[in-house]
């Protein structure tokens, strides 16, 4: 019994060893991916909403500007702030000012992640015609995508994922035509600063391996359906992002089913410079509109999540970590 039991104490021993190897390589081979601290996203975004409406050829967009150049830098970003004169709808000559932070600049492999960090100047969209020359906060529209990708900024400062990760703050794209104002064509009156970019990229010759656009992802219960540009030009990408979040448990915002179709900046990214981009975006696949709060002077911080925040910030975090 005793040489028995001896043999079987052998054998449990070596068997979890063999268990212990295993897990250590697993553990070995497996990525680490930084948390993602959905507080601090909302941090950031509070922080945007503070400056007020964030509008171009004012003190605010300057202050603010400052203050996302300045965090890009603190989290170890190079960054670039490139300015340029666009020209609004109204022949109205608009100061932009698009922030880039670069991750890795050397790395061949890279991904490209971008949200615009102005917003609409009036809110043409408020139940209320004495609102409509009222500027928009923009809590939502705007400052919600910029928090969370600061919040990544923050993380990737401490830990470098594998592959170069370049971030930009678009300028002036909220600036687009008004529905009520008479014209052929008001599509391209939206994104100036992304069109100027991608005419006129901070790196000569800038490629990415993939784009993703972060367009009000921080709304309470939001629900972002896989957007029909996107498919186009980048249905594998959307692939990627969705089945990501759904590993991770997000299903419930990552809803995979096809959406509806709208001119974003990921439009011009594809288009223009060619880098097959993805938006992820609030939009009623239904109507084709957005939360009722949209373009109103209602946008404010009573309707960013941070639960919302979290699922998108911790989905990113894992698709970049995961990036050979």
């Amino acid at each position: 019994m005793k040489k028995i039991l001896f043999i079987l104490l052998i054998v449990i021993q070596v068997s979890a060893c063999n268990q212990a190897t295993k897990s250590a390589q697993k553990t070995e081979n497996a990525v680490e991916v930084p948390g993602f601290s959905a507080d601090s996203a909302y941090h950031f975004v509070q922080d945007q909403v503070d400056f007020g409406p964030r509008l171009p050829n004012t003190d605010a967009q300057l202050a603010c500007a400052n203050y996302l150049s300045s965090k890009l830098k603190g989290y170890g970003a190079q960054v670039i702030e490139q300015k340029a004169d666009v020209k609004a709808f109204n022949g109205k000559t608009l100061r932009s000012i698009n922030i880039i932070g670069s991750y890795n600049p050397k790395a061949e492999t890279r991904v490209l992640l971008f949200s615009h960090w102005d917003s609409r100047p009036w809110a043409d969209n408020d139940p209320n015609p004495k609102n409509h020359d009222k500027p928009v906060l923009g809590a939502n529209d705007g400052a919600s995508g910029v928090g969370v990708l600061l919040e990544i900024a923050r993380q990737i400062g401490k830990a470098l994922p594998a592959i170069g990760v370049d971030i930009i703050f678009f300028d002036v794209e909220d600036y687009g035509a008004p529905a009520n104002y008479s014209t052929q064509n008001t599509e391209d009156t939206w994104c100036l600063g992304t069109q100027y970019w991608a005419k006129n990229p901070h790196v000569a010759g800038y490629t990415a391996k993939y784009g993703i656009l972060l367009d009000m992802v921080g709304g309470v219960g939001a629900t972002f359906f896989r957007e029909q540009v996107s498919e186009q030009y980048a249905a594998n990408v959307v692939d990627k992002v969705w089945s990501q979040a759904a590993s991770l448990g997000f299903g419930q915002y990552f809803v995979n089913q096809q959406g509806g179709m709208i001119t974003d900046d990921h439009v011009y990214v594809n288009q223009i410079r060619g880098i097959p981009s993805i938006d992820i975006i609030q939009l009623d696949p239904q109507t084709g509109g957005f939360a009722d709060y949209w373009h109103t002077v209602d946008d404010t911080m009573k309707n960013v999540d941070k639960n919302t925040l979290g699922a998108v910030g911790t989905t990113l975090m894992h698709v970049i970590y995961n990036e050979k």
